[in-house]
């Protein structure tokens, strides 16, 4: 320790630097000269003790503590000021982004259902049944009657503006079962994806009088026409006639396959992207077929109806397990959307956050998009266009094991005229048409194309009869740009496991790739017992998720979200 008469500078603790001055003292006053020989000897002993404080432990208070203004310390050792960045911490955290966004979407969940649902209930316009004059009945099924309406009064007329034009009719269903789970479908629809579907306006319970009869749930949508492309499809015209419906005016060109197929390709671009936009959201609709397609005159596109037997599997609306609603003549042949091993849905929290697991794992929107191969191959073939060729072409396909392929090879050489002609529609391009509706229509869920991918598939590189909007283009370009690298990994992966040829290699040959497409693993090799152990993992799991998820939803008493719905 060196000591100087302005300063100390000395070092106490390892890797630490401290320096003591002594500041200069003015010279005392007159009045305070009677206290200098008391004040000298504290301040020599507070010294001291500052000073043997200080050497002891290494440390010296700041001035404005200590209020001495005798000791400094300064400290050399690097501060953290900021936050640290790492690898794992931005792999962690880009996981978590990930997970929250995945489809049917965590974050935008709870993001809809506490704040966009609540305040759409409070600034939506509401109607009563006196505010409707019914009118021509549109159709009856077995859970409601469809009917076209108009507006009773001018106050009522006044809220069915669209774009600041007056709209005077609305479409009327009066539902009994199913009502209430179809509104909650439409509003969720309204609020996430409303080009998708008809146009919803409103919807409410009617209260009856005891002993007249069940309640009945009222749902108004905006009319936008009466064709159905189940109706299009019955005509000789079609498909023709939806061009003329989509352009508006009667074009005066040649017939023929080409001219055909850019009609077809249309319409299946515009219902791939109405799936599309349901399956982002949570919702499978169940019961996708040419009668609930209908055309609106006003966007000139084609929209999803009739929501009735949807499954929201966001929060697990209107799923029950080994339950299903679906139409047989379009169904996929799994006919359910998820595992029968899958409970049923728990408390909105907990089924909006595991609903990303549950939907990687049985991939419910594939559902749809094997209904829709059916209306695709419908369109090019006019011959399974009937009710009763349809059934026969189902029962066909399955003595095929669901192979389009195997049927082409039975029906072809035989085929009449109009057989042929849907296979000449399908090979144009070097059969990029086929191609697509191979994908779509196959015996597996898994092994089905998603509507995101069908979108990116060249089949839909032409432009159709109307030009896409600038929202569209955007979504197509992003489709298209992450289903061709995902397409090239999977290619790449899948020709790195062949290339090695024998198991001396380490790898697989075609013979045992066969084997795991199969999915019957088996001891042997390290590969097989990788994926048998993945295989047990993805059981477990479904397991302890099927436990929780009962012993959560044994405690519900009641359908929560039907207290929702307001009553007339």
């Amino acid at each position: 320790m060196a000591a100087s008469g302005l300063g100390l500078s000395t070092s106490f603790l390892p890797g630490h630097d401290t320096l003591l001055r002594r500041r200069r003292r003015r010279p005392a006053g007159p009045a305070a000269a009677s206290f200098r020989p008391v004040t000298a000897e504290l301040g020599g002993v507070a010294t001291e003790l500052g000073r043997n404080l200080v050497e002891a432990v290494g440390v010296g208070l700041p001035c404005t503590v200590m209020q001495c203004g005798d000791v400094i310390y300064r400290s050399t050792l690097p501060q953290n000021d900021g936050l640290t960045i790492t690898a794992p911490g931005v792999a962690l955290a880009l996981s978590a982004v990930s997970y929250l966004w995945a489809t049917p979407g965590v974050a935008p969940g709870f993001f809809d259902m506490f704040v966009l649902a609540f305040a759409e209930r409070l600034f939506r316009p509401t109607f009563r049944k006196d505010d409707f004059v019914l009118g021509k009945k549109l159709g009856e099924g077995a859970f409601g009657v469809v009917c076209k309406a108009s507006l009773a009064n001018p106050e009522a007329a006044e809220k069915v503006k669209a774009n600041g034009v007056m709209q005077g009719d609305v479409v009327v269903k009066k539902a009994t079962e199913y009502g209430a789970v179809e509104i909650w479908m439409n509003e969720r629809v309204r609020r996430a994806c409303a080009s998708s579907c008809a146009d919803f306006l409103y919807g409410f319970r009617e209260s009856k009088a005891k002993g007249k009869g069940a309640e009945e749930y009222w749902l108004i949508w905006r009319f936008e026409g009466e064709d159905t492309l189940y109706d299009l499809m019955q005509s000789k015209e079609f498909p023709y006639n939806v061009e003329t419906k989509i352009l508006g005016d009667v074009q005066d060109l040649p017939k023929g396959i080409s001219r055909e197929n850019k009609i077809i390709q249309t319409v299946m671009r515009q219902l791939l992207f109405a799936l599309d936009g349901l399956h982002s959201t949570g919702i499978v609709h169940r019961d996708i077929k040419p009668q609930n397609v209908i055309f609106s005159e006003g966007s000139r596109t084609f929209k999803i109806i009739d929501l009735g037997a949807a499954a929201d599997l966001r929060v697990g609306i209107n799923y029950i397990p080994k339950e299903f609603l679906l139409d047989p003549r379009y169904a996929a042949p799994e006919q359910y959307i998820m595992s029968t091993q899958t409970p049923s849905a728990p408390s909105v929290p907990v089924a909006t956050t595991l609903s990303p697991v549950l939907w990687q794992l049985n991939l419910p929107d594939r559902f749809d998009i094997y209904s829709l191969g059916l209306i695709f191959l419908q369109m090019a073939f006019p011959s399974l266009r009937t009710d009763s060729n349809l059934i026969q072409f189902n029962r066909q396909l399955k003595r095929c094991d669901y192979d389009l392929e195997a049927w082409r090879n039975l029906v072809e050489p035989r085929a009449n005229a109009e057989l042929r002609r849907g296979f000449d529609i399908m090979d144009l391009d070097d059969g990029i048409g086929w191609e697509l509706l191979t994908s779509m229509v196959r015996y597996k869920a898994r092994q089905r194309i998603s509507a995101k991918a069908a979108l990116a598939h060249p089949y839909f590189n032409r432009e159709g009869l109307l030009g896409l909007s600038v929202m569209q283009n955007v979504q197509l370009q992003l489709f298209r740009a992450t289903q061709k690298d995902y397409s090239e990994l999977a290619r790449w992966v899948v020709g790195l496991m062949a290339k090695s040829g024998t198991e001396d290699a380490g790898g697989f040959t075609e013979a045992q790739l066969q084997e795991l497409r199969e999915i019957k693993p088996k001891k042997g090799s390290a590969q097989r017992n990788v994926l048998a152990s993945v295989l047990r993992v993805q059981r477990k799991i479904v397991k302890t998720i099927n436990e929780s998820m009962d012993e959560l939803a044994s405690q519900r008493k009641s359908i929560w979200w039907s207290r929702w719905i307001p009553r007339e």
